[in-house]
């Protein structure tokens, strides 16, 4: 189901729009397949490159399930065959899906092209609070999509800190749209039923309920992350209290959802997987999945996570949940955006299944704005328009300041060993412990306070929030 402002018909009269996903790690691969799924009318494929990201055939069919994106629409290639594909397929627009190195590689191979698309680029979930690299590594897009209003100003104040301006709009985060449309839904009923309201006022204090009938709802799924807590002490914690959950209650299921299965990739890495942390004996009912998140609400009663973008898919299908802050509220936490929401909750709230609905005041701020807001496919045909008609200007990625060298290493440390490139290879070598010692120079100088990502002074979404006060407990 499309979303309005979505008509997908400035273009489709000289035919359908030619749209193009370039990613590689499955979160990418299901964010980008489900948005183009939403815009009707156009011609969408995806590209999956190889890196040692890529997702897994497995991981792709979860990734894909539920995103309209059929397999014959998905294309698996190496890099070095990537800039020919392209040529040949002439896309009018390319979706740069991945982390922000690998979209600055593929910046530069489409700067290559003879028939130059549109480059837009986004993040595969929340993106607050909002990240300097986020930008910086997209800088080069003609548009970045962002998924709130909440993510419109926080991108906006970083890009004026820093001095990157590039042009955003707003689309529905792609596991928000059922929450979305049931809003409006509720929204044009209350106002029927309530005049005295101004338009657009939500005055229920309940979540809406769920839009299709689900199975026996009984399960605590548990949202696995790669990267928080990143305290190994932390995550042992977290699979204690599963334990703890699950043997508080025998007869409800403990589902540890996990992104990959042992021997694959995903988009971040895993130091501490909980695989290792849970008791090789637990309870029956503690049980381990790899299915699509989808799937694994399909029978939630309450879902748990620290800070996973599950939590707004979660809300979408009116299933609670609880964002731990046992360990605190913190950009490198990425849990920030929770605050106001009313989700916040500790490890005993989670045994004793005391799960939330967020407050209503929160959702259009984060996530679930009325779907006639998200005009970003309106912006990328306006986009297309100016490209054909050459008013467009393309935004080339520079070339690295170490030369062909430092180009090199810029595409070995995306590829890794799909790099068999020779310059790759020795750029590899010598670049791995320069990085190294940059990195360590790069933590001493800011270890005062000031620059790096988990510095709470470089978050720049910490906007006063009206019901910052109404959440802690």
């Amino acid at each position: 189901m499309s979303e309005p402002g979505m008509s997908g018909s400035g273009m489709s009269r000289s035919g359908a729009l030619r749209v193009v996903a370039i990613a590689d790690a499955d979160s990418f691969v299901k964010w980008s397949a489900s948005l183009l799924g939403s815009v009707p009318g156009i011609r969408p494929h995806l590209l999956l490159v190889q890196t040692p990201l890529t997702a897994s055939v497995d991981q792709q069919r979860t990734a894909l399930a539920g995103t309209g994106m059929p397999s014959d629409d998905v294309t698996r290639i190496g890099f070095a065959q990537a800039a020919a594909w392209l040529g040949g397929q002439r896309p009018d627009v390319v979706l740069l899906a991945g982390r922000g190195p690998f979209v600055r590689l593929m910046g530069r191979l489409i700067d290559a092209l003879a028939h130059r698309p549109v480059v837009v680029a986004g993040l595969p979930g929340m993106a607050i609070p909002a990240q300097r690299g986020a930008l910086e590594y997209r800088r080069h897009a003609d548009l970045l999509v962002v998924h709130s209003h909440r993510e419109e100003r926080a991108f906006a104040e970083l890009g004026h800190r820093i001095g990157v301006q590039v042009p955003t709009a707003l689309a529905t985060l792609p596991f928000a749209r059922s929450r979305s449309r049931m809003l409006a839904a509720d929204r044009a009923r209350v106002l029927g039923a309530d005049a005295g309201h101004p338009a657009g006022t939500l005055i229920a204090d309940r979540p809406p309920a769920p839009s299709a009938v689900r199975m026996p709802a009984t399960d605590i799924v548990f949202a696995a992350q790669a990267l928080v807590p990143v305290d190994r002490d932390e995550r042992a914690e977290i699979a204690a209290t599963l334990m703890r959950a699950a043997e508080a209650d025998p007869n409800r299921r403990v589902v540890v959802k996990l992104r990959s299965r042992p021997g694959e990739s995903e988009t971040h890495l895993e130091r501490d997987p909980y695989l290792e942390l849970l008791p090789a004996r637990r309870p029956d009912n503690l049980v381990v999945s790899y299915s699509s998140m989808a799937a694994a609400l399909s029978t939630a009663a309450g879902l748990v996570t620290v800070s996973s973008t599950a939590a707004v898919e979660a809300v979408a299908l009116g299933v609670p949940v609880i964002a731990l802050d046992s360990f605190g509220v913190s950009k490198s936490l990425l849990n920030t955006v929770f605050v106001g929401s009313g989700l916040l909750g500790g490890r005993n709230e989670v045994v004793a299944g005391r799960f939330r609905h967020p407050h209503p005041a929160w959702l259009r701020d984060n996530y679930f704005h009325p779907a006639a807001e998200s005009t970003w496919w309106n912006h990328v045909e306006q986009l297309v328009a100016l490209r054909r008609a050459g008013a467009l200007p393309a935004k080339r990625v520079p070339a690295a300041r170490g030369g062909a060298l430092h180009e090199a290493w810029h595409r070995a440390s995306v590829l890794g060993s799909k790099d068999r490139t020779v310059s790759g290879t020795a750029a590899l070598a010598l670049g791995v412990p320069a990085t190294t010692l940059l990195a360590a120079l790069r933590r001493g100088r800011t270890s005062g306070g000031g620059g790096t990502w988990a510095d709470a002074t470089t978050d720049f979404t910490l906007e006063p929030n009206p019901f910052h006060d109404s959440i802690r407990r």
